[in-house]
């Protein structure tokens, strides 16, 4: 039962780590149309700048300038988004294969660049030692690790639902979503709160990387590869633009992998890729998606 519960457990904070990658992309999508290749690179900066911050602080840090490194990460990674999107994106709007070919190449080159700078190599995250530790749950000894990837997944979803159900700029997005035309004949700036769509999802892609460094033994820039391929994954699967459906998938693709693994050595991917084209052929749209017009 304890080896149940071990690998349960972890598999939900694995997926915690693809719902934090995949919830940015899922947003940025679900509101705006973008088809954001460069979602990757917002990871990878906010997972270096994290870095840099917990460096500062030494090679072992308290719990919390972990989350302030996290935090910080995640500020700096929204705020790459926002200066992608009002010098790139805001020019193709509605023109999906240019939005595609641009945020290729920003992610290209971001890599390059910080593999120039840094090198490839992975550089040993400072995180608290608390983290070495475990957790006794029915008898299982569970990474404690594997708590604040669940905990901040949970509060990254109830805050996306939050700030679009109950304040005034979420209120303004979901109207620009309806009728753009209409909210803009009102006099209110849509193109303001698009941006601010982006800046959160380049938030969350930050406060992934760092976290993702972490369970990655690491950071380098060669990390967003693997993670970002499931990010996109649990986006299909979740249903494009559904946060929510985003969440489900996750959780389901990272409980799903790790039981496949233990039981079926090595076929944990092969696993998802099977699920994956399951619900492609059962329901297109996803599990929470909509069928477009």
């Amino acid at each position: 039962m304890d080896t149940f519960i071990l690998i349960l457990i972890t598999g939900v904070g694995l997926g915690a780590l693809y719902f934090l990658i995949a919830s940015g992309l899922s947003l940025i999508y679900g509101l705006m149309g973008v088809l954001n290749f460069a979602h990757g690179s917002f990871l990878t900066v906010g997972a270096f700048v994290g870095f840099w911050v917990a460096s500062k602080m030494g090679f072992e840090t308290s719990m919390p300038e972990f989350i302030l490194a996290m935090i910080v990460g995640g500020l700096a990674a929204g705020l790459f988004a926002l200066l992608i999107e009002q010098l790139l994106i805001t020019r193709l709007y509605d023109r999906h294969i240019d939005q595609a070919l641009v945020t290729v190449g920003v992610s290209l080159v971001v890599g390059a660049v910080l593999g120039g700078w840094f090198g490839n190599d992975l550089r040993m995250f400072p995180t608290p030692s608390w983290f070495l530790t475990a957790i006794d749950v029915g008898g299982a000894k569970i990474p404690a690790d594997r708590a604040v990837y669940i905990v901040t997944a949970v509060l990254l979803l109830i805050a996306n639902w939050a700030l679009l159900k109950f304040t005034r700029i979420g209120l303004i997005i979901r109207a620009g979503v309806e009728n753009r035309n209409m909210v803009n004949a009102l006099g209110i700036n849509v193109r303001r709160a698009f941006s601010t769509v982006f800046f959160l999802g380049g938030f969350a892609a930050g406060v992934g990387g760092v976290l993702v460094s972490v369970y990655s033994n690491g950071v380098s820039p060669l990390i967003a590869g693997t993670y970002l391929i499931y990010g996109f994954i649990v986006v299909v699967i979740g249903g494009m633009g559904s946060v929510p459906g985003s969440f489900l998938a996750a959780m389901m693709i990272g409980i799903i992998r790790q039981f496949a693994n233990y039981y079926a050595t090595g076929l944990g991917d092969f696993v998802v890729v099977i699920l994956l084209a399951v619900v492609l052929l059962i329901r297109p749209q996803g599990l929470l998606g909509k069928v477009r017009a």
